[in-house]
């Protein structure tokens, strides 16, 4: 399975770089017919803003409204846009551990350690004709976290992380077209913490503003199932 986010992400930016230009030039001809007393044409310049606004409003709310929460499986692939290319983000693995690392680096979870891989790959089919080929990409910033069946977050524990420190690459690594790397991402989970599921996203406020994106208000979410598929004392 293959998700983007948002779906037809080209479209959907472009969407809403025309309705912001739009609404700054309504904004614009509004102060300067205000400025020149010309009040009855400037209260029609703010309606006609006023309704615009609403209707890419209301658009992106019902997107919001009708969407589904989705939980991919091993495998399965989540697709970012990055403007001109897309990059697809899978996870390979999920381990557990009590302890990591050894020596002085070596962390011990107060609950338990699950250890997330992360396959990160630039798709060099996305790439749009106005990119050359060859240039190299590097991802823009996620936000990570776990959510449990209790709905409870959880950040990457930054213990577990500096355990395994030179043994991991940093998901802004650049990348070439076609690459790909993994991550090991460390969450420190209470033992109570049910069905846990990693989601990844956009870390841009101006996400929130894209219809059909998973940052807009009320929009559901896209996760990544974390079935441990490994169990250790320690992993280095």
């Amino acid at each position: 399975m293959e998700i983007f986010m948002p779906d037809q992400a080209g479209l959907v930016v472009l969407s809403f770089l025309g309705s912001a230009l739009l609404l700054g030039l309504l904004g614009l001809a509004f102060l300067w017919t205000l400025a020149a007393g010309k009040r009855a044409t400037a209260m029609r310049i703010l309606a006609a803003g006023a309704v615009f606004g609403g209707v890419y409003g209301g658009t992106l709310l019902g997107f919001s409204w009708t969407s589904e929460e989705t939980l991919l499986r091993a495998g399965q692939q989540k697709y970012f846009c990055e403007i001109d290319c897309h990059v697809a983000y899978t996870v390979t693995e999920v381990s557990t551990a009590k302890t990591l690392g050894e020596g002085p680096a070596q962390a011990t979870a107060a609950g338990m350690f699950h250890v997330v891989t992360v396959r990160t790959w630039f798709d060099a089919d996305t790439i749009s004709s106005r990119r050359p080929p060859d240039m190299p990409l590097r991802p823009n910033p996620r936000e990570l976290h776990v959510y449990d069946q209790q709905g409870r977050r959880y950040g990457t524990s930054l213990a577990g992380q500096k355990a395994l420190v030179g043994s991991t690459v940093p998901l802004t690594h650049p990348l070439r077209p076609g690459d790909s790397y993994t991550t090991q991402l460390v969450f420190d989970l209470p033992a109570d913490a049910a069905q846990p599921r990693l989601l990844i996203r956009d870390w841009s406020p101006l996400s929130a503003f894209l219809i059909g994106h998973e940052n807009s208000p009320g929009h559901k979410k896209i996760y990544f199932a974390l079935q441990a598929q490994a169990h250790a004392s320690r992993a280095n």
